[in-house]
């Protein structure tokens, strides 16, 4: 189990992800309570920066990243397989996630909603999750979320929600207050 699959699977609640830019937004994302980070591009600056998994948004992975979002392709699947990081699909539809189990059988998926959907993100990525198999993991793209979807992404039974580095300070649960 990479260290990604740990903090999706591991603790209380649903996972935070959040899309970093840089060291800074980074240390402000942890400090403000996110359970792992997401990066587009070059992960070593965000990796010197934090202990948390991170996650390589763009194919093309690089040492520095403990997970790569890969596409539905199985050629984009064999050409992340040969390094030292853990491997999560991103789906969009039912059909993407059908032939993804069949063909490939990852362990991670990314579900997320194309750009051009005239539903509500929300109830797309509950439908995508209803065809996730028991003992799969998956983390849900809504980079604006708010405290509700994420509640209700978590009753779902999503393992991790990846959202804006603006919205996390709002969507993390404080610690309950020590009873003496």
């Amino acid at each position: 189990m990479t260290r990604l699959s740990q903090a999706l699977s591991e603790g209380d609640g649903i996972t935070i992800v959040v899309e970093v830019a840089d060291a800074r937004t980074a240390a402000t994302a942890e400090a403000d309570g996110a359970d792992a980070l997401a990066v587009r591009r070059a992960p070593r600056e965000v990796r010197a920066a934090t202990q948390l998994p991170v996650l390589q948004l763009e194919e093309g992975a690089t040492v520095e990243a403990d997970a790569v979002v890969v596409s539905p392709e199985h050629a984009a699947w064999e050409r992340a397989g040969g390094r030292d990081v853990e491997r999560v699909v991103r789906v969009t539809s039912s059909d993407d996630l059908e032939r993804v189990l069949e063909e490939l059988d990852p362990e991670l998926f990314l579900l997320a909603v194309e750009e051009d959907a005239d539903e509500d993100p929300l109830e797309i990525l509950l439908a995508l999750l209803h065809d996730v198999p028991a003992g799969k993991l998956a983390i849900a793209d809504l980079a604006d979320a708010t405290a509700e979807d994420v509640a209700e992404l978590e009753r779902a039974g999503v393992d991790g929600v990846l959202v804006a580095a603006a919205t996390v300070a709002a969507l993390v649960v404080a610690e309950p207050p020590e009873v003496p």
